[in-house]
């Protein structure tokens, strides 16, 4: 296997489907489908997934309410796509645990570092909800943070594009894809692949990214067993 121990970031607006907010049944089963595929060849995974099908902080400012309170919906957000992630998983008969940034003791255990990293060594799948628990932190930051206190060896950052373009491939038809690209690189040509304080803290602390497109069936399965898809952003 190309990965022991990954990190996967998946969006909340990718578990709408076609819908226009909310969760797609549908497209939840197909996640849970290709997570057991990777569970199954013997991978530790942790997931981190956003909120921004039901909730974004940043939508706050806009409509009058303070920004922090904002955040914080946020982070509630994202712990109903986690909590459904979860259930979808299990349906599967796979073992999870998820731990939130925020104190929910009846329905997540707190985030622990130790503890986390103890449930993946047994084989149990870890969700991180509710962000790193702080307001003015993405789940981009909650995933790279998490991804080096566990010690991942990379962060799948699924999307629905199948990786990073020199511009946007579904607005520029002449867009370029890149198969591999530098930190430094990608910080010169401006991509916008994470926010920054994510982006920063994977390039100091040498973990590598992988975009790639998760709506496609058998992707995630071929990027674990080594097959080049998507674009690899590394040192």
């Amino acid at each position: 296997m190309e990965y022991k121990r990954i990190l996967l970031k998946l969006s909340g607006e990718a578990l709408m489907g076609n819908q226009q907010y909310g969760i797609d049944a549908s497209r939840l089963e197909q996640y849970s489908l290709e997570i057991k595929k990777v569970k199954d060849l013997g991978i530790e995974i942790a997931i981190v997934i956003g909120g921004g099908n039901i909730y974004r902080g940043v939508q706050a400012e806009s409509s009058g309410i303070d920004r922090v309170q904002g955040d914080y919906m946020g982070m509630l957000a994202t712990m109903i796509n986690a909590m459904a992630l979860q259930s979808a998983l299990e349906n599967h008969g796979l073992y999870t645990r998820l731990m939130s940034g925020i104190k929910m003791e009846q329905i997540s255990e707190p985030f622990i570092r130790r503890r986390a990293m103890r449930h993946l060594e047994k084989g149990r799948i870890v969700i991180f909800g509710a962000g790193i628990g702080n307001p003015y932190f993405t789940t981009d930051s909650t995933a790279s943070l998490r991804a080096i206190e566990i010690e991942a060896d990379v962060v799948l950052k699924g999307t629905r594009v199948d990786g990073v373009y020199s511009a946007d491939p579904e607005k520029d038809p002449n867009a370029t894809r890149f198969s591999k690209i530098s930190f430094q690189e990608a910080y010169q040509k401006g991509l916008n692949i994470m926010d920054m304080t994510a982006f920063t803290l994977c390039q100091e602390n040498n973990l590598p990214i992988r975009v790639f497109d998760m709506n496609k069936p058998g992707n995630l399965a071929k990027l674990v067993q080594g097959e080049e898809v998507g674009t690899l952003i590394s040192s």
